[in-house]
């Protein structure tokens, strides 16, 4: 288990627990009364630490190297079902992209996300998570088929942002996000965006527009990460915490500007420290989600979306 900074003092609480079980197996001295104490602490600890988490501490819980990525959630959610879907049908396949058709419970979606990697070779495969536009276009032939068999969508947002190399560039990047907002926007079918990780700039937005926007309790959604708003604005990243509290890139102040719909709660410790349940609270939300969706014609969810989208920014003085 890998812990950040912040979590510094539940480690060495669990270190002293692990400590103190070692002595009672090992000897004849009971330390149950002091292992109970202990647990009693640490518990306290995590509550107080993950109540009052800052802007920048809930960044640093969004890209925690143990965290589940999208390729987790897919199996979680579908298991055997999944099918995986490959290329552009232009440039090639991009491997941060992934896509596919794949089953929760009776109800097949099509599922489109950014995919990080586990370790620098994992990561160098999948481009750190950043989509080439090619990546973008596969999202859109994908959505564009599940439209024509109605399949609803759902999206899995976790990046850095798009990739912003030259050769992206040359081959149409803007356009690419461009294209698959105004796609989104009137498709005929529900899209169920989820934000699981970073939800960074044009990055995320290329996949991001929803009927239903959910965001996991400890992600990020910003027009910019804070060490980039921090070098652009101060010529240097040692300001990327004030950064971070500047950008109100949290899921609660996304909630309270509606730019998201829900806030999918996390176990205590963040997504990665009990799986299964934030695996279980996804699904849930999902198939809520889609309820309120599967019996609307083509024509109101497209306008439910599009007058979604208008509202947005909108100041009544």
């Amino acid at each position: 288990m890998e812990y950040l900074e912040f979590e510094l003092p539940i480690k060495e609480l669990e270190d002293q627990l692990q400590k103190c079980q070692v002595i009672g197996e090992e000897s004849d001295v009971d330390v149950t009364e002091t292992c109970k104490q202990i647990e009693k602490k640490l518990i306290a600890t995590k509550k107080d630490i993950y109540k009052n988490l800052t802007p920048w501490q809930r960044v640093q819980m969004s890209r925690h190297p143990n965290r589940p990525y999208t390729l987790d959630y897919v199996k979680a959610l579908c298991g055997e079902s999944f099918l995986e879907l490959h290329g552009d049908r232009n440039v090639k396949d991009d491997k941060a992209m992934i896509g596919g058709l794949g089953k929760i419970g009776d109800q097949s979606f099509m599922i489109i996300g950014q995919q990080k990697g586990y370790n620098t070779k994992t990561r160098q495969y999948r481009n750190f998570g950043m989509a080439n536009p090619e990546g973008y276009r596969k999202a859109l032939r994908l959505m564009k088929s599940a439209e024509k068999f109605n399949i609803p969508v759902i999206t899995l947002i976790d990046t850095p942002g798009a990739y912003p190399g030259l050769e992206a560039e040359e081959r149409g990047q803007g356009e690419a996000i461009a294209r698959n907002i105004l796609e989104m926007t009137r498709l005929k079918v529900p899209i169920i965006t989820v934000i699981i990780g970073e939800g960074a700039s044009g990055g995320a937005l290329g996949i991001g527009v929803g009927d239903k926007v959910l965001m996991l309790e400890n992600t990020w959604y910003s027009v910019i990460s804070p060490e980039s708003c921090s070098s652009i604005l101060w010529r240097s990243w040692e300001f990327k915490e004030q950064a971070a509290d500047a950008l109100k890139l949290t899921a609660t102040d996304m909630k309270k500007m509606k730019l998201v719909d829900q806030i999918i709660k996390e176990p205590i410790g963040g997504a990665h420290s009990d799986r299964e349940k934030t695996f279980l609270s996804v699904r849930e939300a999902i198939l809520k989600s889609f309820e309120e969706f599967k019996n609307l014609s083509p024509k109101e969810l497209v306008k439910n979306r599009m007058d979604k989208y208008m509202d947005m920014g909108v100041f009544k003085g």
